[in-house]
């Protein structure tokens, strides 16, 4: 049987009704998909990389990426099933990881990019099968065969891959979340906001739905050296398709216009690769600020976020009954 992710998305992308988590792609779907990220990184590639590479390659409608985990209100199922098929592409042995986060292409994966797809696929769901059965030490039941399966049993693939924790994780998702919910106009005003909590003198431009500079000012290099520095602000769904390089392109073009030796682009999204390289190759040249920056800057400055103490238990234990 043929199953073929990018087929499956482009059927959906007409539907008018409402999607469910069972019209996406199951996580199995997506190791083939995930394996090709890989390759085209050049054979190795970090874990935003891979997801990268799958969103572009299949290019999910936004009403796919809409749908929401019902117990993570804040996490895209399609986003989160990508990630279950890096998972798994590890896990059944075409691709390797030398270290978190980090993924290479392994023999097993060069072998299924040589097969037809058609044959590609089958092998993979066989291997598939074979590691939750050997896992789980029981057959397969029928769900399994559906092609809309729940996300797997097992280590959470965020956690285990990229060595982030559960707590983590779920401090940033409601942040971003939060800050999505904002109007396009408060989310500029708030970024701005950070932006001058970090020193820099700022003047808010352009208006609601505009698409040009947001943001004019300088920004302290040392106690008599500043730099004029051109601020674009782009409220994108954290879950959604990484910003690309032609809006890094007009910002460098916009900047240059009004004179600014500098530009710093901000979203809650994330950034393709050749996002960051159009960034740094020519002037001005673009800070880029993700939505994983922007909340790191926001717990730095204790901006909308609150840390508390936390006991040390491992520590404490050094000490537990004289030892």
């Amino acid at each position: 049987m043929r199953v073929d992710a990018t087929r499956v998305c482009g059927s959906m992308a007409g539907m008018s009704q409402p999607l469910s988590s069972a019209d996406l792609p199951a996580y199995w779907q997506l190791i083939l998909p995930a394996i090709k990220a890989v390759e085209a990184a050049g054979g190795s590639a970090t874990s935003a990389e891979v997801e990268d590479g799958v969103l572009a390659a299949l290019d999910p409608s936004d009403d796919e990426l809409a749908v929401m985990q019902p117990n993570r209100p804040s996490v895209s199922v399609y986003v989160d099933r990508v990630k279950w098929g890096r998972s798994y592409a590890k896990l059944i042995g075409a691709l390797e990881s030398p270290r978190r986060g980090m993924f290479m292409m392994a023999p097993l994966g060069r072998e299924l990019l040589g097969m037809p797809e058609d044959d590609a696929v089958t092998r993979i769901r066989k291997l598939d099968r074979e590691y939750r059965r050997n896992r789980r030490h029981e057959a397969p039941t029928e769900t399994d065969d559906s092609g809309v399966d729940s996300d797997p049993a097992g280590e959470d693939p965020v956690a285990s891959e990229e060595g982030d924790t559960t707590d983590t994780l779920t401090w940033r998702e409601i942040l971003w979340s939060r800050l999505h919910e904002f109007t396009p106009q408060a989310f500029e005003e708030f970024v701005l906001l950070v932006l001058r909590e970090y020193g820099m003198n700022l003047e808010r431009v352009g208006g609601t739905g505009d698409e040009g500079i947001d943001g004019i000012g300088t920004a302290r290099i040392t106690p008599i050296l500043s730099s004029r520095v051109a601020v674009q602000i782009k409220r994108y769904n954290p879950d959604g398709k990484p910003v690309g390089r032609e809006v890094v392109a007009l910002l460098q073009r916009d900047a240059a216009y009004i004179g600014a030796e500098r530009a710093i682009l901000v979203t809650l999204g994330r950034f393709s690769e050749p996002a960051k390289r159009a960034a740094i190759a020519t002037t001005p040249t673009v800070e880029l600020i993700d939505g994983k920056r922007l909340t790191d800057l926001m717990l730095e400055k204790k901006m909308g976020v609150k840390v508390q103490p936390v006991v040390d238990e491992p520590w404490l234990a050094r000490f537990q009954d004289g030892v």
